[in-house]
């Protein structure tokens, strides 16, 4: 078939002109196919030719399935045992947060299966078409994930209700030493700095001098 193809671009293909028709391009096609057909060969001593050759060996039928390639992705278990894959959520059974699973979907096969990173498979789901935004969940891991927040509830007391205390001098004396402010009772803290003067200054300088002012100066 490789050398066939190999003749007919040698042959035909570079002897085609530009203007020629699709209707005209067949018709050489077919032409060259049937000189290329009646080749003789001799194969084990009988003479046949390429067409007969190629009669004997038919190709097989198109399958009906696609071919069996597996799609297969890495997901992380959500808190609520959910795998996302093409747009929806597909549960698994509970206990399973933050676990790296791989999700397999065989090329045209309707069934989603979720395996763990050695590929046994813990959940299988009809897949859901994509980008749908559903939530498929099976019966099975729906009991489990009920049992198991019921399991986590106590029948114990409740906690004590914690008493609210203002911080002691201590510990305000070491905050303000972690701050980098002085301590309580420093003798700088009773400094008393009298901004008077400084409010006198800008009450002068809110008004421009008038000229006989400055000359007065």
């Amino acid at each position: 078939m490789e050398k066939a193809n190999h003749s007919a671009a040698q042959r035909w293909w570079r002897t085609v002109p530009d203007g020629l028709t699709v209707v005209q391009a067949q018709s050489g096609v077919d032409k060259l196919a049937v000189r290329m057909d009646e080749r003789r060969r001799r194969i084990d001593g009988v003479a046949t030719t390429v067409g007969e050759l190629a009669a004997a060996e038919p190709m097989l039928e198109i399958p009906v399935r696609p071919f069996p390639a597996e799609l297969e992705v890495e997901r992380t278990v959500s808190p609520q045992s959910l795998v996302q894959f093409d747009g929806n959520f597909y549960s698994v059974p509970p206990g399973l947060p933050g676990v790296q699973v791989k999700v397999l979907n065989r090329l045209g096969d309707d069934v989603l299966r979720i395996a763990t990173a050695g590929r046994a498979v813990i959940a299988q789901h009809c897949r859901a078409p994509q980008g749908s935004g559903q939530t498929i969940r099976d019966d099975g891991h729906v009991i489990a994930l009920e049992r198991a927040v019921l399991a986590s509830f106590s029948d114990r007391a409740p906690c004590k209700t914690k008493v609210r205390r203002p911080p002691s001098a201590a510990a305000l004396a070491e905050a303000e030493r972690l701050r980098g402010l002085p301590a309580a009772g420093d003798p700088a803290e009773r400094v008393v700095i009298d901004l008077s003067h400084y409010a006198a200054v800008a009450d002068r300088l809110r008004t421009a001098p008038s000229p006989k002012e400055e000359n007065e100066e």
